[in-house]
């Protein structure tokens, strides 16, 4: 199962408590004065822990910014580490050279890969979901957040939002556990925050089902 206490071996700085929007960006937008103009953000952590309703978030306050989801990566219920190495592969390093990175679409109703969709360098990126945030992916971001969440909330809100999760769940879950044991995602965060207490309402939604 995904670890309860993400604080065992982090050395971000933790922000613990569901808390409004407001006061959920404010530390994000203070390590951002220092970052480059279009800076890369990375944003992991369990499912239902609100990493959509974060990124949609800041993509509103960083006008330009393209955000990229990870559901879009995964090559189905299995394919967690797929969708992980695709953000290195096909996105974090191109944009380190200074070329357009690209990412293809993983079609969940016919369960083949579609369309690819380009990223231009010159605009800020906001990468989530889980797997977002491993080690090769860390070295090339200007800033990394993970966020927590209570084991039985977070699984009420990825459930209620996801048509069919709950077969997979324990699956999910399992490949998630994995990646967190060989990555150490919170070792690579620079900031650990508690985005449960956030209503995506907010800030308006665009209908997605995060996983």
């Amino acid at each position: 199962m995904t670890p309860t206490n993400p604080m065992n071996e982090a050395t971000g700085n933790y922000d613990h408590g569901g808390q409004d929007l407001a006061g959920l960006l404010a530390p994000i937008r203070e390590r951002l004065r220092a970052s480059s103009p279009n800076p890369v953000i990375l944003i992991d952590g369990p499912s239902g822990a609100g990493k959509t309703t974060l990124a949609d978030a800041l993509a509103c306050a960083l006008p330009r910014s393209v955000v990229v989801h990870l559901d879009d990566l995964y090559l189905g219920w299995s394919g967690l580490d797929h969708g992980s190495r695709q953000v290195v592969e096909q996105l974090l390093v191109p944009r380190a050279a200074g070329l357009p990175g690209r990412w293809q679409r993983y079609d969940w109703k016919t369960g083949e890969l579609a369309e690819w969709h380009r990223v231009d360098a010159g605009y800020p990126l906001i990468i989530e979901g889980c797997g977002a945030l491993s080690r090769a992916g860390a070295a090339l971001a200007d800033l990394r957040i993970w966020l927590v969440a209570d084991d039985d909330e977070r699984k009420v809100r990825a459930l209620a939002r996801s048509e069919g999760f709950d077969a997979f769940w324990e699956a999910w879950e399992q490949q998630f556990a994995a990646f967190v044991a060989k990555e150490k995602p919170q070792q690579s965060a620079d900031l650990i925050l508690d985005a449960c207490g956030v209503s995506r309402g907010e800030f308006g939604s665009d209908g997605r089902a995060p996983r």
